[in-house]
């Protein structure tokens, strides 16, 4: 999950009717009270949609003895950081805890005594996940210390007028078929359409490090083997990846950008760069930054091949003074009428973790206006259906991290290659060492 997702447009009425559908078979909770009054402390990060969604205040009515307090970070960086003293001592967390899939093993690994097994919650359906996701929270001894609020599955997302200037396809699946199979033919338009464009002062893509993070996240072995060992130096996927996204960082397809930045925001506007890598959460920050000009003129054509980019979960301390109480809360949460309702909701952008959520016409007939009534439901969904169980470890977020400003070098201060990336993997076993 990034910080500032706004969902995409959906339809109201037909989530509605999805969260009676599901509720009246039991997947959205059920009324009832505690013995005396309770009061359940959840931390979150960025934009997790609950409260926005209204759930607190549905829980709260179906349970008029549970007082929810939301404690939220604007971002997930922080957030983390934030969270470190508090793991090492065992002290000071919230009742429920949201964890980044980056840090989910950390969590399942070297704090695993620290933290509930939710399979059997009150109200959990393990077949309701897709099992990629509800593998990602597994322990090696069959616990499962996270419930899945959210996933990226991939797409890529362009501006059908610079495609149109660039002589290329403007139809979704037309385009997708430019770079089906292979991030590598992604590149391979990108350089036709630098050359189409060259007077322009156009970019393919604004930074070669959204394309590593998806070649990356759709890797079964990537830093980590099956067996958990690590992996990154020798990896040649990991290298593949450096060095695609490399080539684009030199052959002057990007523009120049870091994501999330205040300068990537502001580019947007002045729509310099045709195509930008897109799980289901970046649509929000391209409208948001976009603004109402570039409404219709983004699309969004299916990705070379299936990746998930970002998503979270939910976790409960074993400590928790009120555990029972705080795992019959992230259950509900995390069920599928309720990852319907922040699915649905105008200010969130979370596509659901849950495969029956998913499923379901309310998600998956959605459409988004802004970006040409592209079929968001459909695409997204056919990406999370087809995605592997990645081989992740504790360490996923650090190693991704230090990678991607190995490519900043390269992409914003010339370095070589290829020098970037031994001092990159040096950078890597130092940090690794020392965390």
């Amino acid at each position: 999950m990034k910080s500032g997702r706004v969902l995409r447009a959906t339809t109201a009425a037909a989530a509605s009717a999805l969260v009676l559908a599901l509720a009246a078979t039991g997947c959205g909770g059920s009324g009832g009270s505690v013995s005396g009054k309770v009061t359940i402390r959840i931390s979150t990060f960025s934009n997790m949609g609950f409260n926005r969604s209204g759930l607190f205040q549905e829980y709260e009515k179906l349970h008029p003895d549970i007082t929810i307090k939301e404690d939220n970070a604007a971002d997930e960086a922080t957030y983390w950081q934030a969270l470190q003293p508090k793991l090492s001592s065992g002290q000071g967390l919230g009742d429920i805890v949201g964890v980044e899939v980056g840090r989910i093993r950390t969590i399942a690994g070297r704090k695993a005594g620290m933290f509930a097994d939710l399979s059997h919650a009150p109200g959990v359906r393990p077949d309701s996940f897709y099992p990629w996701k509800w593998a990602q929270a597994k322990t090696t001894d069959g616990q499962v210390l996270g419930l899945g609020t959210d996933i990226g599955p991939m797409a890529v997302c362009y501006r059908k007028d610079l495609f149109q200037q660039a002589g290329l396809p403007t139809d979704r699946t037309a385009v997708g078929k430019l770079w089906a199979g292979d991030w590598a033919k992604y590149v391979d338009v990108g350089e036709r359409f630098q050359k189409q464009t060259k007077d322009k002062g156009l970019r393919f893509m604004d930074t070669g490090n959204g394309l590593y993070n998806a070649m990356i996240f759709g890797q079964v072995t990537s830093y980590y083997d099956a067996s958990g060992r690590l992996v990154y130096d020798r990896n040649p996927g990991v290298r593949r990846a450096y060095d695609l996204a490399a080539r684009a960082n030199t052959s002057g397809q990007t523009a120049k950008l870091q994501q999330f930045q205040a300068n990537w925001r502001k580019s947007f506007s002045a729509a310099k760069f045709a195509t930008v890598v897109c799980p289901s959460w970046m649509l929000g920050q391209i409208s948001q930054n976009s603004g109402p000009s570039g409404k219709g003129k983004w699309d969004i054509a299916k990705a070379p091949v299936p990746a998930n980019w970002g998503g979270s979960f939910l976790t409960v301390p074993k400590n928790s003074k009120v555990r029972d109480e705080a795992e019959k809360l992230a259950a509900w949460l995390t069920a599928p009428a309720q990852q319907a309702k922040v699915f649905a909701s105008a200010t969130a952008g979370n596509f659901p973790s849950s495969k029956t959520a998913a499923g379901e016409s309310a998600v998956s007939d959605t459409r988004n206006p802004y970006f040409n009534n592209a079929p968001v439901g459909k695409i997204f969904g056919a990406a999370a259906r087809k995605m592997p169980t990645l081989n992740i470890g504790p360490d996923q977020m650090t190693i991704t991290t230090t990678l991607s400003e190995g490519l900043t070098r390269v992409e914003q201060q010339g370095m070589d290659p290829d020098t970037s990336w031994r001092q990159t993997m040096s950078e890597i076993k130092s940090a690794i060492e020392k965390g």
